[in-house]
């Protein structure tokens, strides 16, 4: 049973300046999470539609995601310090996406890492002009280089890290999502924060490999653990069945794309045919199905 803490703390609008309410709720022992709402990111929301939170250890706490405005990222650090008097030793970022990232300055210090995907760094640098110049037009906040802050331990494959009493084993994934994806799992409470290698609900959306992604699923479904965290949607305690409707929508795209290419069909008409029985089952299908079926036909169409 979710053990239920919520806490009411100010976050400041970039809009209006007005007070709003952060909550955070603990989900297993020491693990703490806001959950996003499935909304797309805009001016209302101001980026703020990931779920965020932290892992409490006896010495340390690790911020996994930071959110996606930087007063999102200042709530979140309120949220902390009223929950336990133990520092922020780590800020994780699961990958490069804004909803994610955006809060990152509110934690920066003197003794505060940042862990990210050995190709986070580089996404950061890649996208980030593009991230500032749109943050105001698309979110309606100020953003400038200092909010993206690169990881200074970078994840190769594997690293452990100790916050005392606790455990938490870090996993850069192959292209899935994206190209830098990083899992968190805790082995205090058997708990895997997958994040954007999950959606529930939400449509997911391919921003790397079709393939990559359905490999890791695999991979990841012969696995036993009590809790899994997605980056968007509710606590997931019925692993790996939770995950099939997204396996399921992946694997279509995977086999009705193939067909296209190999009956000489372009990808203008693969958008307007494929995985369309699959509609009626996610949430913003209409806003992120069509960019989905691009990438990945633009994938399979070089595949051996």
């Amino acid at each position: 049973m979710r053990i239920l803490l919520s806490l009411v703390l100010l976050m400041i609008s970039p809009l209006s300046q007005a007070q709003a309410a952060l909550t955070v709720e603990q989900v297993a022992p020491g693990i703490y999470l806001h959950f996003g709402e499935h909304q797309l990111p805009d001016r209302n929301n101001h980026g703020a539609i990931a779920n965020i939170g932290f892992i409490i250890g006896d010495q340390c706490v690790a911020v996994i995601d930071s959110g996606g405005n930087p007063q999102q990222g200042a709530a979140l650090k309120k949220a902390i310090e009223a929950t336990t008097d133990t520092p922020v030793c780590y800020v994780i970022n699961t990958h490069v996406h804004p909803d994610h990232i955006y809060g990152n300055a509110a934690f920066k210090a003197e003794n505060v890492h940042f862990i990210g995907h050995y190709k986070l760094a580089r996404a950061m640098v890649t996208r980030g002009q593009y991230y500032i110049d749109k943050a105001a037009e698309q979110l309606d906040i100020e953003l400038t280089a200092d909010n993206l802050i690169a990881p200074d331990m970078p994840v190769k494959k594997h690293m452990t890290i100790n916050l005392g009493n606790r455990e938490l084993v870090l996993t850069a994934h192959r292209t899935a999502h994206t190209d830098n994806d990083l899992t968190v799992y805790d082995k205090k409470t058997d708990t895997l924060w997958l994040a954007d290698l999950l959606f529930i609900d939400h449509l997911p959306v391919i921003d790397g490999s079709l393939k990559g992604w359905l490999a890791e699923l695999e991979r990841l479904e012969k696995q036993d653990y009590h809790y899994v965290i997605p980056g968007h949607g509710p606590l997931v305690t019925d692993w790996p069945a939770a995950m099939q409707p997204q396996k399921k929508y992946l694997t279509l795209l995977l086999h009705e794309i193939r067909a296209m290419i190999a009956q000489g069909k372009f990808i203008e008409e693969a958008v307007k045919t494929v995985g369309r029985s699959e509609r009626q089952n996610w949430k913003l299908f209409d806003q992120f199905h069509a960019k989905n079926v691009t990438t990945a036909f633009a994938e399979l169409e070089w595949e051996d």
